[in-house]
């Protein structure tokens, strides 16, 4: 059981099936840790995965080998995904994935979320947002000037597929490097010097 909080309780939180949304978003985050792989071994870029942070409260010793947590809480709310060192700069994303055709639903970008990427850009970083939709197969990269100033304008609850289209840059990739979202990063803040 995971306690977010505000001490609302979420039993069997750490429990997935193939129905629940649990799991929305892994294959992207496996693809792009594929991805930070490929750069780390090729001496690109540093960035991983940040861990969200848990305090642990129970855990259940059936036998030394076997130790399961039992009940957890969120300490805080995460910021984003993924965060390293490009060039020498620092680089923070959130990746978010939608079944959506025609919009993205802003629900799925939190305050926190916001406030955070809108620290790394006032410190010199490099902040964006890397958007899948799984069922146009598409994936963009936004930077997060862009979809804060959507975030913060929004008089609507989600951002119209046209909307990627003209503010955003798809992302290409290949089996070896299936988000290949440096690329996007170059044309946008290294090429234009």
């Amino acid at each position: 059981m995971i306690k977010y909080p505000n001490g609302k309780k979420i039993s069997g939180a750490l429990e997935t099936s193939p129905h629940s949304t649990s799991n929305r978003g892994m294959e992207l985050e496996s693809e792009i840790n594929r991805s930070n792989e490929y750069y780390l071994s090729s001496k690109m870029a540093v960035i991983h995965k940040k861990p969200t942070p848990i305090q642990i409260v129970k855990v259940d010793y059936p036998k030394r080998s076997a130790v399961k947590i039992t009940e957890a809480y969120f300490r805080q709310a995460s910021t984003t995904d993924y965060n390293g060192v490009y060039r020498g700069r620092y680089i923070d994303f959130e990746a978010k994935e939608s079944k959506n055709k025609t919009c993205f639903p802003l629900k799925l970008v939190h305050p926190h979320q916001i406030r955070h990427l809108k620290e790394v850009l006032y410190h010199g970083g490099i902040g964006f947002f890397i958007i899948r939709w799984t069922s146009l197969e598409e994936t963009y990269l936004v930077p997060a000037e862009k979809m804060i100033h959507f975030y913060q304008i929004a008089m609507r609850s989600s951002i119209p597929y046209q909307w990627f289209i003209e503010n955003a840059l798809l992302i290409q990739g290949n089996y070896v490097n299936p988000v290949d979202y440096l690329k996007v990063v170059d044309q946008l803040y290294f090429e234009k010097r």
